[in-house]
C-alpha cells in the first residue's frame, strides 16, 4: 500500500508539462482495433488506466508495444478475438466497454464483461447498447456480460443525454458501418473530437456538426495512422487549483485555453489570475480568495472531472460557495475525508455548501476515488502540518507522475509504500 505524504507548502512556482489527456488516449488505443494495420500513438501517459487497457487490448490479440521513455506507443489488431474472458481484468477499468464498439465493427460480434471504474454513481451501459441496436446489433446480457451481434448499417439516434463514453463507442462502430449514422445530443467533449480526428486520420468519415450533432459516413477500410494525443485539461484544471490554493504563480504548458475556459472563468471569480499565453497558460494568485459557484455540466460546461479539485479551493475561499453536481450522484466522496481537514461543507442531495476557512489542518485521509483523491492532494498542500493521503492507486489511474511535478514546483510530497502507525513521519526533507 502507498501513500502520500504532504507539507504545508509555500506558494508553488514554476512551470509544469501537462500529460497526454487519460480520457482522449483510452477510446484511442480501443479505436487501434478498428484495423488491421499499425497504428503508432504519441503522448500516451504513464496510467495504471493505460497499462490496464494495453493488458486488455493483448488478451484480444492486439499487438502492443509501449516505449515509457518516449510516452508512445505502437499496436497492431491484425488477428484479433471476439470474446474477453478475462473478467477480472475488464471491471478494473470503465473504459474496457469501449472495445465493444471496434469489436462489433470489425468482427460482427462481441462478448465483453460489464465494465467497472470509480465509485462515483450509476453509469449505466444502456446508451451503448441502444445505440449498437439502432446500427443493426443485436443485444443479449447474461452472467455479468454483454454480448452483440450483428452487420452494422447507419441510422438516426438520439441520445437521451449526451453520454462520452456512448457517443465514442457509437462512432467507433458507425466508422465502419454501411451508410451514414447521424449521432444527436451526442457529447462534443475536446477527447471526443480528438478520437474523431484519430479516425479521420485512419481514413474515416466523421464529423462533428455543432449542437451536439455528429455525422459519420462509414467505410469498407481503415488503415493504420500516427497521432499525439491532445493535453489532459483535468491535469490542467489540476495544476490550476493547485496555484489558487497556495498562493503561487504556475505556468502550465501545452494547456489548451478553449479547453479550460470554464475552470479559468471561475478561478478569475476567485480572485485568481488566469493568462492564455502562447504555449499554455499561467495562473497566478493575486492577494485573495474569495468564494464561487459551480454547477457541473456536459462541455462546455464546467467538468464533473474538475469539480473535486475546485472544492479544495473553494475550503479556503472567503464566503459562502455552491457546487451542484448534476452529472453523478456520488461524486462528493472527497467531503467526509476534506472535513476531516477542517473543511466546512455540507451538502444535501447533489449540492454543496462551502463555508470558507482560514486554514485546514493535517490529517489522516483516504482517496476514495481519482478526482477526490487529487482533490485530497491539493488541499493538503494548503493545509497545516501534515497529511497522510492513503488508497492513492486511485489517484494514479488518472495522473502520471502527480507527486514529482508537485515537487519541482517547491511542494513538500513524498511517496512512501509503508506507514508507520505508530511513529509516523513528522517531517520531510
Amino acid at each position: 500500500m502507498s501513500f502520500f505524504v504532504v507539507q504545508k507548502s509555500e506558494p508553488l512556482k514554476g512551470s509544469v508539462k501537462i500529460s497526454g489527456a487519460k480520457n482522449a488516449v483510452l477510446p484511442i488505443l480501443c479505436a487501434c482495433l478498428l484495423t488491421d494495420e499499425e497504428c503508432f500513438v504519441e503522448n500516451v501517459p504513464q496510467l495504471s488506466d493505460v497499462f490496464v487497457l494495453i493488458d486488455i487490448l493483448k488478451k484480444i490479440g492486439a499487438k502492443a508495444e509501449y516505449n515509457i521513455l518516449s510516452e508512445s506507443i505502437k499496436i497492431k489488431a491484425e488477428n484479433i478475438s471476439k470474446d474477453i474472458s478475462e473478467e477480472h481484468e475488464a471491471v478494473k477499468l470503465r473504459a474496457s466497454f469501449l472495445v465493444m464498439g471496434p469489436l462489433i465493427a470489425r468482427t460482427g460480434s462481441a462478448r465483453i464483461p460489464l465494465p467497472g471504474g470509480c465509485p462515483i454513481g450509476s453509469r449505466p451501459v444502456d446508451l451503448h447498447l441502444k445505440g449498437f441496436e439502432k446500427l443493426g446489433a443485436k443485444i443479449k446480457q447474461e452472467h455479468g456480460f454483454t454480448e452483440a451481434k450483428g452487420t452494422l448499417k447507419g441510422n438516426h439516434i438520439y441520445l437521451d443525454f449526451p453520454s462520452v463514453g456512448a457517443t465514442e463507442n457509437i462512432i467507433m462502430a458507425a466508422s465502419l458501418a454501411e451508410g451514414e449514422t447521424v449521432i444527436e445530443n451526442a457529447a462534443v467533449e475536446p477527447e471526443i473530437i480528438d478520437l474523431i480526428n484519430f479516425i479521420n486520420k485512419m481514413g474515416g468519415n466523421v464529423f462533428s456538426l455543432g449542437n451536439g450533432t455528429i455525422k459519420i459516413t462509414g467505410v469498407k477500410k481503415l488503415h493504420g495512422t500516427r497521432h499525439k494525443v491532445i493535453p489532459d485539461r483535468i491535469e490542467a484544471g489540476t495544476f490550476m487549483a493547485a496555484a489558487a490554493v497556495t498562493g503561487g504563480d504556475i505556468t502550465i504548458e501545452n494547456a489548451v485555453f478553449p479547453h479550460i475556459k470554464p475552470a479559468a472563468a471561475k478561478l478569475e471569480e476567485c480572485g485568481i489570475k488566469v493568462e492564455n499565453l502562447y504555449n499554455g497558460i499561467r495562473v497566478s494568485y493575486a492577494g485573495k480568495r474569495k468564494a464561487f459557484n459551480i454547477k457541473t455540466m456536459p462541455f462546455p460546461g464546467f467538468p464533473t472531472d474538475m469539480q473535486a479539485v475546485f472544492m479544495s479551493v473553494m475550503a479556503l475561499a472567503k464566503g459562502t460557495s455552491i457546487v451542484t453536481e448534476t452529472i453523478f450522484e456520488n461524486r462528493f466522496l472527497q467531503i467526509d475525508e476534506m472535513k476531516r481537514m477542517g473543511a466546512d461543507i455540507k451538502t444535501e442531495g447533489r449540492v454543496a455548501v462551502v463555508e470558507g476557512v482560514k486554514k485546514l489542518t493535517g490529517s489522516r485521509v483516504n482517496a476514495p476515488d481519482l478526482r477526490a483523491g487529487a482533490a485530497l492532494v491539493i488541499a493538503a498542500l494548503a493545509a497545516e502540518g501534515q497529511t497522510e493521503i492513503g488508497n492513492i492507486y486511485h489517484i494514479e489511474r488518472g495522473y502520471s507522475r502527480l507527486d514529482e511535478k508537485l515537487r519541482k514546483l517547491g511542494a513538500k510530497i513524498e511517496k512512501t509504500e509503508e506507514r508507520d502507525i505508530e511513529n509516523p513521519p513528522q517531517t520531510l526533507l
